[in-house]
């Protein structure tokens, strides 16, 4: 089989690595921005743990800008093999060639590799990524007889919700301890505040309100809700009461309907918003 991509075809099928130009929005909650900046400069992949809409992947985004290195951010889900991370043989315009996946590409070129909400993958992913996230810092590629070796700019990131665990999808000690942790959660109340008027628009009585909505619904989870309402949810609902849509409509398509499918459960949340609007 041929082992080299000719430059039309490579550019046509491999995963986009993204040079982010302008400054993404992002309000630190901590010093998570020094601590990923010390393990990066360390060689040290890191790890994001955290509820959804927290922030993490606008964090990834921001410290992507903050290096000037692109960014490659894979969406796990149940399908995600290994093949797909580092690469496969492909047929195209009559010829067999080889394509990077996202990791092998991220190693080339010297980016980030950003592996969000990871247990979501087959465990044969993680498998993959043991050579990359400890000192050997090497990407073996078995099918196309190559051996990558990580320049000192790549970055390996992953991201996962622990709320989410489950014997089925926990993240083995044996792929957690190659990592530097940074936990995520909701940020305090003025600066969640902050972060919604800044990002929608909307007023701050109004974000008040939703913050207000935010904590019931949060106060709920393991009592009839898994989560509760994060920050990327009262921002769509900012939006869309800054559209004109009542709070209330906005409240139940923006966050109910979000966070759960229960009958009662939607009641109640509309029960709390019409109480707080």
């Amino acid at each position: 089989m041929p082992s080299s991509v000719s430059s039309l075809t490579a550019k046509t099928l491999q995963p986009e690595a993204r040079l982010i130009e302008r400054e993404p929005y992002y309000e630190p909650i901590g010093d998570e921005v020094a601590l990923f900046q010390a393990a990066t400069a360390s060689q040290i992949p890191v790890l994001l743990k955290g509820p959804t809409g927290c922030g993490k992947t606008r964090f990834m985004e921001y410290v992507a800008w903050k290096l000037q290195r692109p960014l490659i951010t894979v969406s796990c889900h149940d399908d995600l093999t290994a093949s797909d991370l580092v690469g496969r043989y492909l047929i195209t315009n009559h010829e067999t060639v080889w394509v990077d996946g996202p990791l092998a590409h991220a190693v080339r070129v010297g980016g980030i590799c950003y592996l969000d909400e990871v247990v979501e993958a087959r465990k044969d992913t993680t498998v993959v990524i043991h050579p990359l996230a400890d000192d050997r810092r090497i990407l073996p590629i078995e099918k196309h007889g190559e051996l990558l070796r990580a320049p000192k700019e790549f970055v390996l990131a992953m991201s996962y919700n622990p709320g989410y665990q489950s014997v089925l999808k926990e993240l083995k000690q044996s792929t957690r301890q190659r990592f530097v942790a940074i936990e995520f959660t909701y940020p305090a109340e003025a600066l969640e505040a902050k972060i919604v008027i800044t990002e929608s628009g909307i007023d701050a009585s109004n974000a008040g309100k939703l913050l207000k909505l935010a904590r019931m619904t949060r106060n709920l989870k393991g009592n009839g809700l898994d989560e509760g309402a994060s920050t990327r949810l009262l921002v769509h609902a900012a939006k869309l009461m800054r559209r004109g849509i009542t709070p209330r409509a906005a409240c139940h398509g923006a966050i109910a309907e979000a966070l759960t499918d229960d009958a009662e459960m939607l009641r109640a949340i509309d029960e709390l918003s019409s109480s707080i609007f």
